[in-house]
């Protein structure tokens, strides 16, 4: 394998680490299923009592953070890898051993300017947490505020492009070699793999993420997103404000704080479903160590380094999606499921019968997210129809909320929650905070054919002087003029008719 590998001598060292861990995990037959040489021992030295899953779960802990990444993305790929595999994905987690502060401090001091013990009332040098990205540690302001402080690990940025740039290699093989292999868009997953890797080592993004759904969630108070304080936040340094609550684990941990389980599962279903449908950007992992319940049944979100985003035909297509399960309609669901999976080249009678048996199976009635995506996405593996990546985003922080619902609120209707959100979404489409950029782009083509009026009278002008002929001409030329002077004449009125209102739009 490193023969084939044509890599620049600065990444070989790490590639020879790579294939290292995965030769000790026993993942050669692997890398050979996906179209890559076999290299070193298939002896599992550090899981050979495990399956194969678990050992590349194993694996991708220990090489960090750009492969949990990567694990993290395949996890939501549930149209593409048995359940056995999304199960294990699933488990990812960045961990890492803690560092001494002494460590970090220069990274920290070169962010702030000056040591954090002058910058804060109070630092405390023992770690909160540690990943394999970043450590946190607590401090307060002068102010009193409890604050985090997430610091960035040194040396991780050149690591991570390493094996961003190996990876992106490896897929271009692994694409060449495997048929298999190719069904993945491995190229594409890894352009998709490093875009969230270099958004993530910037802190100052995650930052702007907290700072957007903050204000996506102003009219509602009873979801919290903590401040960043920007004037010590940059790329290797975020600092937030520290929030206290109780993960949403299970009911009798809410009762016990003086919760109500109820609901909150009920202000969670909304607050993802709003996140989803009505502003258009959510977060990405919303499981119980990313969420906090707080006092009064309100709900803080946590970590948003993973964001998604859903353009507004997305969103369309997915309440027509959740509509022609609730209606019962395959037609309309074979519409949907044909929009989503273009270029698989699926025939049409093959997607109306997947979307006839997904009906069957779920349509009407109560809807239980958990196990109808899991079945839609098993049916979408079975006609080998690839998802759009950003759709499986959606689901996968769909289902991860649903999961969190069930263990707090076991008899929790999400179909309730759903229809709640249609009239949100049927109101804020009637707003004009909706309407007014339509607006305005109407009326700013509706402008430029005002301003092209006296071009256009000009133009007019001249071709009636020139069709001043014999009165032999054609009937076909009049009418011609006379359509020239019909369009002069409305441009001439909506012009003006344009020019009036355009004030009431800026």
């Amino acid at each position: 394998m490193l023969k084939t590998l044509r890599i620049a001598r600065r990444d070989r060292k790490r590639l020879e680490e790579i294939f290292s861990v995965t030769s000790r995990y026993g993942l050669g037959l692997l890398l050979a299923r996906i179209g890559l040489d076999r290299t070193g021992s298939d002896d599992a030295g550090d899981g050979s009592s495990h399956s194969l899953p678990r050992r590349t779960r194993l694996a991708m802990e220990e090489l960090g953070p750009t492969f949990v990444k990567l694990g993290q993305i395949l996890a939501t790929r549930a149209d593409l890898l048995s359940p056995e595999w999304i199960a294990e994905l699933e488990q990812l987690h960045s961990k890492a051993p803690t560092l001494p502060f002494e460590e970090l401090r220069p990274i920290v001091e070169e962010a702030l300017g000056e040591a954090p013990e002058c910058t804060f009332a109070e630092f405390d040098t023992e770690p909160l947490a540690a990943a394999s990205m970043a450590q946190v540690h607590r401090a307060t302001l002068h102010d009193g505020r409890a604050v985090v402080i997430k610091i960035r690990r040194p040396g991780i940025r050149p690591r991570v492009e390493a094996d961003i740039r190996l990876l992106a290699h490896i897929a271009t093989l692994a694409e060449r070699g495997s048929t298999e292999a190719k069904r993945f868009g491995p190229s594409r997953m890894m352009r998709q793999l490093a875009d969230a890797m270099v958004e993530e080592l910037d802190f100052t993004n995650e930052a702007r993420n907290a700072d957007r759904l903050r204000t996506d969630f102003a009219n509602e108070p009873s979801v919290v997103v903590p401040e960043i304080h920007w004037e010590w936040t940059s790329e290797t340094l975020l600092v937030m404000d520290y929030i206290n609550g109780v993960p949403p684990s299970n009911a009798q941990a809410l009762v016990a704080a003086g919760l109500d389980p109820t609901r909150v599962a009920a202000l969670g279903a909304d607050m993802v479903l709003d996140m989803i449908l009505v502003n258009g950007r959510f977060h990405g992992d919303p499981h119980p160590g990313n969420l906090l319940c707080l006092p009064g049944n309100h709900i803080a979100l946590l970590d948003l380094g993973m964001v998604g985003y859903v353009s507004p035909r997305r969103r369309e297509e997915f309440v027509s999606f959740v509509q022609a399960l609730s209606t019962g309609s395959p037609a309309q669901l074979a519409d949907v499921l044909t929009r989503w999976s273009v270029g698989d080249d699926v025939p049409a009678d093959r997607v109306l019968s997947a979307s006839e048996r997904l009906i069957a199976r779920h349509g009407s009635g109560r809807l239980v997210l958990g196990a109808m995506v899991t079945d839609f996405l098993g049916l979408m593996r079975d006609e080998r129809m690839t998802l759009p990546p950003d759709l499986l985003l959606i689901f996968k922080a769909l289902i991860t909320m649903d999961g969190v619902l069930s263990k707090i609120e076991p008899d929790f209707d999400l179909t309730h929650a759903m229809r709640r959100s249609s009239f949100r979404i049927a109101q804020a489409r009637l707003s004009p905070e909706h309407w007014a950029p339509v607006l305005q782009g109407v009326a700013w083509e509706l402008l430029k054919i005002g301003d092209d009026a006296p071009r256009l009278i000009r133009t007019a002008i001249r071709r009636l002087e020139q069709d001043r002929t014999p009165p032999a001409s054609s009937p076909s030329d009049r009418s011609r003029a006379s359509a020239d002077i019909r369009w002069v004449a409305a441009a001439i009125v909506s012009g003006a008719v344009i020019m009036a209102i355009a004030p009431w739009f800026y």
